[in-house]
């Protein structure tokens, strides 16, 4: 669902660079949020916003650390997301 509405915004648009925000306050584990996103799941999500960029911007990415509440959830997320973003996965 994320990959086809987020896709079909982000092509309608055509971005020079995507900036993701990213907080990982949607963890399964965060006790604020209240969400069941995995720490792979953050991976998955990054790996469709690096897609979109190398399809529309050259793969030009920003990414923002925010946060989340659950320190076991944050790290295994920022983790997967930087393993993305470095091209190891």
């Amino acid at each position: 669902m994320f990959e086809t509405s987020v896709a079909d915004i982000v092509l309608s648009y055509k971005p020079e660079l995507i900036i993701i925000s990213a907080g990982f306050d949607a963890h399964e584990r965060d006790p604020l949020g209240h969400m069941q996103v995995t720490s792979e799941g953050f991976g998955e999500l990054t790996e469709i916003c690096t897609k979109l960029a190398d399809e529309i911007c050259s793969g030009r990415v920003i990414s923002l650390l925010e946060g989340g509440y659950d320190l076991t959830g944050l790290s295994g997320s920022v983790a997967q997301h930087i393993d993305v973003l470095a091209g190891m996965r």
